[in-house]
């Protein structure tokens, strides 16, 4: 097959990676790509939410299957467009990708469902976000109710925070903004395929938003993660396929716009340790990064197959296998992200950093500029590793990161802070 994935970041590189290593993968485009990525697949300078000129180039390169990646593409309709051409898609259509792209549709959704999640209110107004905020009082959570990278969202223990939030997120014209119950608990990430019709569950993960260790400072794209996540039992993994992922799929189906990809439901998991719950913090239509790098890490080759089963509506007839081992990642990033950051500064030491199928380096923001690696984005690598266990992923997620040369460049040193003493 001749098989096209769309985007240039840290969730792509392991896409490809993955895809990379299964035999049905003849040839493998990635557009835009990045310098790592270019290593191990053919790259494409393209505008991926640009449908014409994605299936254009689709057509001429005689691709048989297209992976996207990130969510712009998805929610400007992307896959409409591709499978309107007759060609095979994993992603989501712009409609059902509106999970992602509306705070308040996933909300409506929820109530509809009677999916468990925390209470809410949605404003276009600024004067009645302002009152309601004032009506309820901190803590509070204050969110972008469109798209935002994944860092439109201020949790405020504060009424001066959630003010300041809510008056940043109005400057924008047009703005809609979503305040919401500040739940409790431990926060875990649930990946599950669906082609419409079926669900298949594909692994658990948990992520690290705060820039800095101790969860402390602004909150990021993500500055690392694990899987599996202990917390996210084969109970509670239960419990949020029958009360939250079904009835979700359900009502989708119901109106008229089923779920066909990968569904990323990001969870609060409380209440007495002996019979915790979860309720629903947000919906994604693609995944997660860095929670791909970690869950492609494990899932290997394999990854092309359920893709391509959940594209042709053919999960029923796959299952996942997993080994029993862990993969944990560390995000290295330039000094100042999630604010202003240098581009261009020099990175050195990958050379001597182990490539295998236990150890990769994931790019995310690089390039290449007069045969010298340099930093390119915020996030810029995903140190990734698998080990027995997760102390051992960690071991070694660490010891590949000491060895980049990297002075401009930055990551927290607690990653898996949670599970590690379980």
């Amino acid at each position: 097959m001749n098989i096209l994935v769309l985007g240039g970041g840290g969730r792509e590189h392991a896409l490809a990676w993955a895809i990379k290593q299964n035999p049905k993968c003849d040839r493998l485009i990635v557009a835009p790509g990045n310098a790592g990525i270019s290593e191990i697949a053919e790259t494409a300078a393209l505008d991926i939410c640009d449908a014409g000129a994605v299936t254009a180039f689709v057509a001429d390169a005689g691709v048989d299957f297209v992976v996207i990646g990130p969510e712009a593409p998805l929610v400007a309709g992307l896959a409409d467009a591709l499978a309107a051409v007759g060609v095979t898609v994993f992603g989501p259509s712009a409609a059902a990708a509106q999970l992602e792209a509306s705070k308040t549709f996933t909300k409506e959704i929820c109530r509809a469902a009677d999916v468990p999640t925390a209470d809410w209110a949605a404003f276009d107004d600024p004067d009645a976000a302002r009152a309601h905020l004032e009506r309820v009082g901190a803590p509070i959570v204050v969110k972008a109710d469109g798209l935002a990278a994944g860092k439109g969202v201020t949790v405020a223990p504060d009424l001066p925070t959630a003010r300041a939030a809510l008056e940043a997120l109005f400057a924008v014209p047009g703005a809609r903004v979503v305040l919401e119950e500040m739940m409790t608990g431990e926060e875990a990430s649930f990946f599950v395929l669906c082609d419409g019709e079926d669900a298949l569950p594909i692994g658990t993960a948990q992520d690290h938003k705060r820039a800095f260790d101790g969860d402390e400072g602004p909150n990021t794209g993500g500055m690392g993660a694990y899987t599996p996540a202990p917390v996210l039992t084969e109970a509670v993994q239960a419990q949020v396929m029958e009360t939250i992922i079904r009835p979700t799929l359900s009502e989708m189906a119901r109106r008229g716009t089923p779920y066909r990809g990968v569904l990323y439901a990001g969870l609060m998991i409380d209440g007495p340790e002996a019979a915790p719950r979860a309720r629903l913090v947000e919906y994604n239509a693609r995944f997660g990064d860095p929670e791909a790098q970690v869950l492609m890490m494990r899932l290997g080759a394999q990854a092309l197959d359920l893709m391509l089963a959940c594209a042709e509506g053919r999960l029923g007839d796959v299952a996942v296998h997993w080994a029993e081992d862990h993969a944990l990642t560390v995000v290295l990033a330039a000094r100042g992200y999630p604010g202003d950051y240098a581009r261009g500064s020099a990175i050195r030491g990958l050379d001597g950093v182990a490539d295998d199928s236990r150890h990769m380096v994931f790019h995310a923001g690089t390039a290449r500029v007069d045969g010298q690696l340099v930093a390119a984005g915020g996030r810029v690598l995903s140190v990734t590793a698998r080990g027995a266990s997760l102390r051992e992923a960690h071991d070694r997620a660490y010891a590949m990161v000491d060895a980049v040369d990297w002075p401009e460049g930055f990551c927290r040193r607690d990653i898996g802070w949670r599970a590690l003493p379980r």
